[in-house]
């Protein structure tokens, strides 16, 4: 499916003719990635690259455009199940506009960035330093995620919210790995500044990118570091409360096997040596009874079991 948009007075709108400069493939079929190939003599393994999910960001450089591809976390959804995924998009920049080819039809332009776009270059730019505020948004998510599943574990007695920590673990690692290949993509964009020849504005707006990078990165890695550096402490207060219920559950067995006893005991078809005939017999055996389980109870709170 082919999506083309112009720019017009600084905004991005959207366009039906031929001559748009902004051009959006979204699981493009074998046609249109014939057409890309032929046409605009982009390679096959690269169109392949921006298709494939576990692709890593790279740049690479053609005769007639430069082509780059860039990891964006994916929306979350709930059949995710606490797996937080990443797209892989492919940006083809070309000298008068630029093509975008991507697996799954999102909206690229939903931030406050694209509020005003210039030029094609910035669009590059502001394309990246989207997918650099994605993943940051997301990371609050996980940490809001992260604190709402720590006090949970902390009076749960089963593994469900452990299982839900180590997915969380999980996620950030894939996160880590795509914002760390997406640092190696936007160094060498600085690196190869003039093949796309950015202006003043938008060195400034590359060094932001850079910056903003390091520090979603290095925000990355806390996160994941503190979530398995205290993962044996959660599972640790997991299997303790587990403990402590067990502990109460074999106090209150002991607390009614006592009076149990003594009932027994006297219930036995036998001739008992008192209270055989007793009016009162009855009473008696119930308060026997109760006044064992009190002293159970008793000498289990006195030694703090």
């Amino acid at each position: 499916m082919l999506k083309q948009f112009h720019l017009i007075d600084n905004k991005i709108c959207e366009g039906k003719n031929n001559d748009c400069p902004i051009k959006i493939y979204v699981s493009p079929n074998e046609e249109e990635k014939k057409y890309m190939v032929e046409h605009y003599l982009i390679d096959d393994h690269t169109l392949a690259s921006a298709l494939d999910p576990d692709e890593l960001s790279r740049f690479e450089t053609e005769p007639n455009h430069v082509a780059l591809i860039y990891k964006r976390p994916k929306n979350y959804s709930a059949k995710d199940q606490l797996l937080f995924k990443t797209h892989t998009i492919g940006l083809f920049y070309f000298k008068d506009f630029i093509i975008i080819v991507m697996n799954d039809d999102i909206n690229l332009f939903d931030g406050k960035q694209f509020n005003k776009v210039a030029s094609i270059n910035e669009l590059v730019l502001k394309l990246i330093y989207r997918s650099i505020i994605h993943f940051l948004e997301h990371l609050k998510v996980m940490n809001m995620i992260s604190n709402e599943l720590e006090m949970k574990i902390n009076k749960a007695m089963e593994n469900r919210y452990l299982l839900n920590m180590f997915t969380l673990e999980k996620s950030l690692v894939y996160y880590l790995n795509a914002i760390n290949s997406n640092g190696v993509l936007i160094e060498k964009v600085k690196l190869n500044a003039t093949k796309f020849s950015f202006n003043t504005e938008e060195l400034e707006l590359l060094d932001d990118i850079v910056i903003e990078n390091n520090q979603c990165y290095k925000q990355a890695e806390i996160y994941s570091n503190i979530l398995a550096s205290l993962m044996d402490a959660r599972a640790s207060i997991v299997s303790n409360n587990l403990n402590i219920l067990i502990k109460i559950l074999n106090i209150i067995t002991i607390g009614i096997m006592v009076p149990t006893l003594i009932v027994s005991i006297f219930s036995m078809n036998v001739k008992l040596p008192i209270f055989q005939e007793h009016p009162l017999a009855f009473w008696f055996i119930l308060g026997l009874s109760g006044l064992s389980a009190f002293v159970v109870f008793f000498v289990w709170r006195m030694l703090k079991l």
